[in-house]
């Protein structure tokens, strides 16, 4: 998911983005739509799985792992 989708998002959450990194925006909207604050600390598995960042997280986590 691009930033742009992300800030939308945060923006209908009223959630402001603003010199926020996308993990720590993501993780701010993970916890205003009920979910953890995990975005990007996957390693094998996710049982959120009606999170809309699922996909994200694991790509995201990836990167971070490097």
């Amino acid at each position: 998911m691009k930033m742009g989708e992300i800030r939308n998002i945060a923006k209908n959450l009223k959630i402001n983005s603003f010199g926020k990194s996308k993990v720590e925006l993501v993780r701010e909207i993970q916890l205003r739509q009920g979910y953890f604050d995990c975005f990007a600390t996957v390693t094998d598995y996710c049982d959120q799985a009606d999170c809309c960042f699922k996909t994200t997280c694991f790509e995201e986590a990836k990167k971070i792992a490097r």
